[in-house]
């Protein structure tokens, strides 16, 4: 269970109330059950991108620790319009639009979620049969004044904005969601705190248990800066060609890195916390990024198109000299890492790590398109590079360790 927990709470902002869920978790596997986790997206574009998969990388860990996924589309709520963050109100989409875009999210979300253990299912099964009498009596379980506490309700109303009374009912749907699913938990972006909240409330309202509530941060888009958007073009999406997710993610900071390991790898917590040990230690940023480049593009296009992006990205930074059929050869290394001058020696580059230390310090030495200054920097293993010595010298080298 403390590795479960230390995997559950990975990347994430809040949980609401821990303790619930901590135990809920202890009960289920002590009985052989399972929770029911709840999910819901809106379908108002129909491309799903890197901060969407967020939540689904949560969601598929639930699945991989024996527990119930539910893909929620909120075909009816997108209907209205999620007022959350907005400024005016939100013109709503069409039935036609909606129908639209949610048809394209069942193919995207089987990239990360297991099609055998995830239920999809539309908000409009429950909310079309809701009488006008219902939604009354839905109206009824929350106050104007606690909607007003709400964020950017509240900053509109000071701000003598319009608020339109169906953006009160958003909130209340939303949460209507989780009775009508009798969810356990319920995943969202910290931006939607208030709605998860909603969920709760209404469950006690109807009977049931409440619902806990975790938070994920809103992922960074490439800028490092904004959240990732389609409008501000700083996302990578889901169905993006292989090459171009690739070069995308490594256009990014290396500081950024990081936050994508937390919140888009499946590497471990432990594996994440060396890698960043051995960057503070002198390995170089890069080849880490392209663990991470190589493992998303893995995961949305298969392990040969993200070997094949690799080679693309390092030949388009090699200035075109890379003649099409240097084979690769391997590099036995005996350790997890091997330094420059070593492995220029071990490729055949150079004779004696003497040759190569004076050509790094040159400036004459290239990895995977990078000028090279540091004659002591280690590359670790298991790797694949290119390696320039001048404009003559190269090779395409994949290095093996002898450490298990």
């Amino acid at each position: 269970m403390q590795d479960q927990w230390a995997e559950i709470g990975r990347g994430c902002d809040e949980i609401i109330p821990e303790e619930q869920l901590r135990e809920r978790l202890a009960e289920a596997e002590a009985a052989g059950s399972r929770l029911t986790i709840k999910a819901g997206f809106d379908p108002t574009a129909p491309d799903l991108h890197l901060g969407h998969t967020v939540l689904l990388n949560k969601m598929r860990l639930f699945q991989d620790l024996g527990h119930d996924v539910v893909f929620l589309i909120g075909d009816f709520t997108g209907r209205i319009g999620d007022p959350t963050g907005k400024s005016a109100t939100r013109k709503p989409l069409d039935e036609a639009q909606v129908a639209a875009n949610a048809a394209t999210y069942e193919t995207q979300i089987y990239k990360v979620l297991d099609p055998e253990r995830t239920r999809v299912v539309l908000n409009s099964s429950w909310l079309d049969q809701l009488s006008s009498a219902d939604m009354i009596r839905l109206a009824a379980t929350h106050t104007v004044a606690r909607m007003l506490e709400r964020d950017d309700f509240h900053k509109r109303y000071r701000a003598n904005q319009s608020i339109a009374i169906h953006e009160f009912l958003y909130p209340l749907i939303q949460g209507y969601d989780s009775v009508a699913l009798e969810a356990d938990l319920e995943l969202g972006g910290t931006d939607q705190k208030f709605n998860l909240l909603m969920g709760r409330h209404l469950q006690q309202v109807y009977g049931q248990p409440p619902q806990a509530v975790m938070t994920m941060p809103l992922l960074e888009g490439l800028d490092g800066v904004n959240k990732m958007s389609k409008s501000l073009d700083n996302y990578v999406a889901i169905d993006e060609e292989p090459g171009s997710q690739y070069g995308k993610l490594m256009s990014i900071s290396d500081d950024l890195m990081w936050r994508y390991f937390e919140l888009l790898s499946f590497e471990p917590v432990a594996t994440v916390a060396g890698y960043r040990r051995e960057v503070a230690e002198g390995a170089n940023p890069r080849d880490y990024k392209y663990r991470l480049a190589g493992e998303l593009v893995a995961r949305f296009h298969g392990q040969v198109a993200a070997e094949q992006a690799h080679r693309a990205f390092v030949e388009r930074f090699s200035h075109g000299i890379v003649p099409e059929d240097l084979e690769l050869q391997q590099v036995d290394v005996d350790g997890p890492a091997i330094q420059v001058a070593a492995l220029l020696r071990a490729s055949g580059l150079t004779q004696s790590n003497g040759e190569g230390i004076r050509l790094v310090k040159q400036g004459a030495v290239r990895i995977d398109g990078d000028r090279i200054a540091d004659p002591g920097l280690e590359i670790r293993c298991p790797g694949e590079h290119l390696i320039q010595v001048g404009k003559r010298r190269i090779a395409r080298v994949g290095l093996v360790s002898s450490v298990s």
